[in-house]
């Protein structure tokens, strides 16, 4: 089959590789539908982090089960079905505990020895714990339910870990996709006030569509000012970037007593200043979001129509279109890439 191919930095083809298999009695393999290209896939791309060449990629798909191994029970061929991008047994501690992405038994999707999402199709391991059965309502709405298996659910993670709630005033920091997801979250989650702080004008006004009640296009210390002026300090901030101007930002936009919501996956980042968080009150909590966790809710409200984070994604390309989705992304050309194998 064809898939998504890592060969070094500014460098992704498609390839043929061998066709995955049911190995263990608990795996699934699934016919991919849709895939997408992820900020931190495009961290690989841009050189940092370990990838090493000839590695497969991605790890956001959705799809139709293909095969199951003898001892999956809870999905069969034939259904349609959500993967968050992590597996899991769905059964230690961990899992029970809602935080899948600590399984003891789990893995990251185009990983070492593991499928990347962005091919034909993918090898699922513990398929009853990670797979989500989609409703037939759902069938074919491929751009609604793929932001769940990542970006959505990790936008929700930052609303979620920083108390987004009725009333509060929240603070945005990054106008990427996890950023735009971040105010639907916060949204849907009933946040009073909403302001996105970015500094690409055609994104931060897709912010607004999204239900950003105020933006804010600038970074640094006009960026800080500008916030501070719309909000006195947001009660809520999420971080949605990872990098260490973008962390200072959400530090400093920040009301004594706030809570900053992590997403952005860290890099370049050198320093947590816990002497000012301390002296403020500033709680931090966040980090990889449990999707499998919050597949099921999501789902719910993406069936009646209350939640719709398809916008995020503004370039469609096929697989073989996969190369350039990456080169568009780079160049800042498109904020999310939808791959349509």
């Amino acid at each position: 089959m064809r898939a998504a191919v890592f060969e070094g930095p500014g460098n992704i083809r498609i390839e043929q590789v061998p066709d995955p298999e049911v190995e263990l009695d608990t795996d699934a393999v699934v016919r991919v539908a849709a895939a997408g290209i992820c900020g931190s896939d495009l961290w690989s791309y841009r050189g940092y982090g370990n990838r090493q060449p000839g590695s497969r990629i991605g790890h956001e798909f959705i799809g139709v089960v293909a095969d199951v191994g003898a001892e999956v029970r809870t999905v069969r061929r034939g259904d349609h079905v959500i993967s968050p991008f992590t597996w899991s047994d769905g059964t230690c501690e961990y899992c029970l505990a809602g935080l899948h992405t600590s399984c003891v038994d789990g893995g990251v999707f185009g990983e070492p020895s593991s499928d990347g999402g962005q091919g034909e199709a993918v090898r699922v391991p513990h398929a009853d714990g990670t797979l989500v059965v989609v409703p037939p309502a759902l069938h074919g709405a491929d751009a609604q339910l793929l932001p769940l298996t990542d970006v959505l659910a990790t936008g929700h993670h930052a609303a979620r870990s920083a108390g987004v709630g009725y009333g509060r005033t929240v603070a945005v920091v990054g106008d990427g996709a996890v950023g735009l997801c971040a105010v639907i979250a916060s949204r849907r989650l009933g946040a009073e006030r909403i302001v996105v702080i970015g500094h690409h004008e055609e994104r931060v006004d897709l912010a607004r569509r999204l239900g950003a009640t105020d933006v804010v296009c600038a970074r640094g210390q006009e960026a800080v000012e500008a916030a501070i002026s719309l909000t006195g300090g947001a009660h809520c901030v999420l971080e949605c970037v990872g990098v260490q101007a973008s962390l200072d930002t959400a530090i400093a936009v920040a009301r004594d007593g706030a809570v900053i919501g992590y997403v952005g996956v860290p890099h370049l980042v050198e320093r947590l200043d816990l002497g000012l968080l301390f002296s403020r009150n500033i709680g931090v909590r966040g980090g990889v979001t449990p999707a499998r966790a919050y597949i099921p809710e999501l789902m719910a409200d993406v069936v009646t129509g209350a939640l719709d984070a398809s916008a995020v994604f503004d370039l469609v390309v096929d697989l073989e279109g996969a190369p350039d989705g990456y080169v568009a992304m780079d160049t800042r050309k498109a904020v999310k890439v939808r791959i349509t194998p």
